[in-house]
């Protein structure tokens, strides 16, 4: 059966912007339940490829494209006609790409009711969440349209397998956040509402700068105990922002807290641990990255979440080392015996 909109009439359709490895599989899944959905990438040779192999060998090896997914270099025709558009793309182009999206939608009547974003991180100059941004064009051309976020523990490749997964997505519009999760919803990919927006958008961003973290001590051989440590100790500070920032604590003990902190800290497919092994090896930053073939978010946001720290008067001993070590080049096991040697205290 075709899904339907959220008025009920007319066959559902949904860009997806950004055709990288999340982005991909998110289109696949949603296409497999009917939807008729557009995958947009920005580089047309990447798109062509896509085009012609009916699949993201580069990406997302392996799952083929369902008929009812379609692929397009062109941004006016993803987003035309769409009642959803699902924005994919690294969070440090999200703000120059949906600019775009909002000046090509400006003046028209026929506009998307909904924009989800599903990308981890915070801007660095401004410290905005990419929610933020999209309320922020979404006002300056003056185009109507809800705002949520999709999160929580969710490798791209398990999602395209369909593998159990379980999300949340949330909207500070109640009737929003159930429209999509009946969309996404299946008997594999199980999804959750809040109304937290805030607080699943900074667990999802700072846990990948733990996620780094973790991977320095299974490089530098910490073992079991360390790794668990730090885990823990890392949602307390993850914690500690989002409170000053007006989240619920409740929801950095749910999926997008420490269910995507554990994937991430611990999974072989988190690109934000192979960042920290590497370093715990003894590579060098810019050599671990020229050789990445995919975003990791946690380096940008290790960046943005260090400052707006300092700004907030929040204290983040493993951010703090972390941006050392990523920043200042520091010796990873010197930034672990910083965090080791501080003052004793309560917990």
């Amino acid at each position: 059966m075709t899904k339907k909109n959220s008025n009920d009439k007319d066959p559902l359709s949904i860009g997806v912007i950004g055709a990288g490895s999340w982005g991909t599989a998110l289109a696949i899944h949603l296409s497999r339940l009917g939807v008729a959905t557009t995958l947009w990438g920005h580089r047309s040779e990447h798109v062509k490829k896509l085009q012609q192999e009916r699949e993201n060998q580069k990406y997302l090896p392996g799952q083929r494209f369902p008929e009812l997914l379609q692929v397009s270099s062109s941004l006016e025709e993803t987003i035309s006609a769409k009642q959803v558009l699902c924005l994919v793309v690294p969070s440090h182009v999200f703000r120059q790409t949906f600019q775009n999206i909002s000046y090509l939608l400006k003046g028209k009547k026929d506009v998307p009711e909904i924009y989800l974003s599903a990308t981890k991180g915070v801007e660095n100059e401004t410290f905005f969440t990419m929610t933020q941004i999209i309320d922020h064009y979404l006002k300056e051309v003056k185009i109507p349209g809800t705002v949520a976020v999709l999160s929580g523990p969710s490798f791209a490749k398990e999602v395209a397998k369909q593998l159990p997964t379980a999300i949340t997505i949330g909207s500070r519009n109640a009737d929003t956040a159930k429209i999509l999760q009946r969309i996404f919803n299946t008997e594999y990919f199980r999804v959750y509402t809040s109304s937290d927006v805030v607080g699943l958008e900074i667990s999802a961003a700072l846990k990948n700068i733990i996620a780094i973290a973790a991977g320095v001590c299974d490089g530098l051989g910490f073992g079991n105990n360390a790794r668990a440590a730090l885990i823990t100790r890392g949602l307390v500070e993850i914690t500690r922002m989002g409170k000053a920032l007006g989240a619920e604590e409740k929801t950095f003990y749910g999926l997008s807290g420490l269910g995507d902190l554990v994937l991430t800290c611990t999974g072989d497919l988190s690109r934000n641990r192979h960042v920290g092994l590497e370093l715990g090896k003894g590579n060098k930053i810019e050599d671990i990255l020229k050789n990445m073939s995919m975003v990791a978010e946690g380096v940008k946001t290790t960046l943005s979440g260090y400052l707006f720290a300092r700004k907030l008067g929040i204290s983040m001993p493993i951010l703090e080392q972390m941006y050392n070590i990523l920043y200042r080049g520091k010796n990873t096991a010197e930034a672990a015996k910083s965090l080791l040697t501080r003052d004793l205290k309560e917990e």
